[in-house]
């Protein structure tokens, strides 16, 4: 561990149960805010920020990966889990953020790339000799007697998931990059040095994390050939179409049983901090079920992440609730930590084609259902995504596979906190990726003068959902699906909250159950709930059972 690792006494609560119905704002550290004039995001940046994200109501942040790394992947490629990365700072700009969000009552959670790190770090360096006490802590492999890779298994960045090493004569996995090598979880060492990972941040005064990739974390011992997937179970939920590795039927590269036991080691190092864990579980055909298995039983992560709202398809009343049937037939105990948006995807104002009317109606529904919440930098002020020309591209996933599929530069570009000038308050200096012009106008400053704006939205959806435990903690009966329109109500004690919301662009009309029914959503334009409710479009009815 890092020698200058220092425990700090968390100024936070300490409440175990905090996480359950919590809402994390994701913060993209290179793109948030620039301190020093060099372009790119860095934590004193943040630190800046925190008056703004404390200002939203929101209970947590989450931070991007800001670990020592060649940034092939910008921070998804450690190589040094236990320092940060002088691009960002240094491990005492760490502790200021540690200590002004907690005074401001914020959780902060930070980003743990378990599953691989970077081939330079020192693991992977020691590890291609084959001789070292390191040889196992990577996925090693013989090449098949004809020289090919050991199995047909695909990377998700393009191409085989195979590298071939000339000096072990050997291939080595990477389920991402090339320089993303995969560790070897079946290796009881490495295990434990994540763990030391794990510890050495719960020291440091850390709340929590996000899981990248928390279903890739091993491989199948016996290296067996994935399965071809029909044409009709095919989907683009995890990789661009243009993927093939969207082809596979991936049971074997990821998603082993065996994970289970890791996690609960994971969980039980949480446990004396009262932290929490959201895991991203990247799986197009059975991510709901894996989600149930990792937070179901109280004793491995507390939240999942599938990627069924972060599909391309717009989320309609139909598809919502097929989603929570799954759900519930396979684990009601199970808790998600629902999101639209986030780093690596197009922003969903753009990928579903929302008018601002709907991209309200989504947030309030993001906001009553049972579950967690992930907002993503920017999606307070309604970001639509940014164009970014080719050759300003830094995504190496982009530039593989343009055009049809751009990368996610577009959603990473620079925050906009001012209404003028070329980095809109980002940086002082050229920022890494350009300020689209067209979010100037939904800048934050501009926002803040216009009582309408999206961002007063947002604040309102989020204070409604802590003013009413039923709505982040409560049971959840539904939800109830009529043409557009989804209904359900939460169940929290003895309150009890109703709600419906119209996903379409005609009137509806919603029917209530009965009861004196009292209107707690008028600060998000919820209609008034009479018996008969009339609904116009992207509207809600929020109410309350009694007066």
């Amino acid at each position: 561990m890092n020698a200058a690792s220092k425990p700090l006494a968390s100024s936070a609560s300490l409440d175990a149960d905090w996480w359950r119905g919590a809402v994390i704002y994701q913060i993209y550290p290179r793109s948030y805010q620039d301190s020093n004039g060099d372009g790119i995001g860095d934590l004193a940046g943040i630190v800046d920020r925190l008056d703004y994200i404390a200002s939203l109501g929101v209970d947590a942040i989450w931070i991007s990966p800001f670990f020592t790394s060649p940034m092939k992947d910008f921070g998804y490629d450690v190589s040094n889990y236990c320092d940060v990365d002088p691009m960002f700072g240094t491990l005492a700009d760490f502790d200021a953020v540690i200590d002004k969000a907690h005074k401001l009552n914020i959780k902060v959670m930070i980003d743990l790339v378990l599953s691989h790190t970077s081939d330079q770090h020192p693991w992977f360096q020691e590890s291609k000799d084959a001789e070292s006490d390191k040889a196992d802590w990577y996925v090693w492999a013989d090449a098949k007697p004809d020289g090919s890779p050991p199995n047909n298994w695909l990377s998700i960045f393009g191409g085989p998931a195979w590298e071939w090493h000339g000096g072990r004569m050997q291939y080595y996995l990477h389920n991402f990059l090339v320089s993303q090598p995969d560790l070897n979880f079946h290796n009881p060492d490495v295990q434990e040095a994540l763990l030391d990972v794990e510890r050495f941040w719960l020291k440091r005064g850390v709340d929590g994390f996000r899981l990248d990739t928390i279903n890739f974390y091993f491989a199948d011992k016996q290296l067996r050939d994935n399965p071809a997937l029909p044409l009709d179970q095919r989907n683009d939920t995890i990789a661009p179409a243009v993927n093939p590795y969207n082809w596979q039927d991936h049971v074997h590269s990821k998603n082993q049983p065996e994970n289970l036991e890791f996690l609960k080691r994971f969980g039980a190092e949480m446990l004396p901090y009262g932290a929490a864990a959201v895991g991203e579980v990247g799986d197009a055909q059975r991510g709901l079920e894996i989600m149930a298995d990792y937070t179901s039983g109280g004793d491995k992560v507390q939240m999942c992440y599938p990627f069924e709202m972060l599909q391309p398809a717009r989320l309609t009343a139909g598809g919502l609730g097929e989603v929570f049937a799954r759900l519930g037939h396979r684990a009601p105990d199970a808790w998600p930590c629902w999101a639209y948006s986030n780093h690596d995807v197009v922003r969903h104002p753009t990928r579903w084609g929302l008018s601002d009317a709907a991209t309200r109606a989504y947030n309030t529904l993001l906001l009553c259902l049972k579950g967690s919440v992930c907002l993503y930098q920017g999606e307070e002020l309604g970001l639509p995504e940014a164009e970014v020309a080719f050759e300003d591209l830094q995504d190496p996933y982009g530039i593989q596979f343009w055009p049809e599929f751009k990368g996610r530069d577009g959603c990473r570009t620079p925050m906009v906190w001012e209404k003028s000038n070329k980095t809109a308050g980002f940086s002082s200096g050229q920022s890494w990726l350009p300020v689209d012009p067209n979010h100037l106008s939904k800048s934050v400053v501009a926002q803040e003068e216009d009582p309408a704006a999206m961002i007063h939205h947002y604040r309102a959806a989020i204070a409604l959902r802590h003013a009413n435990p039923a709505l982040a903690k409560g049971a959840m009966d539904g939800p109830h699906i009529n043409g557009d329109v989804v209904s359900f109500t939460r169940l929290h004690g003895d309150t009890m909250i109703y709600c419906a919301f119209n996903l379409g662009d005609a009137d509806a009309t919603v029917t209530l159950p009965d009861g004196k029914w009292t209107n707690i959503g008028a600060d998000v334009g919820a209609a008034d709930p009479q018996p008969q409710t009339h609904l116009d479009p992207w509207q809600a009815c929020i109410a309350r059972l009694g007066s």
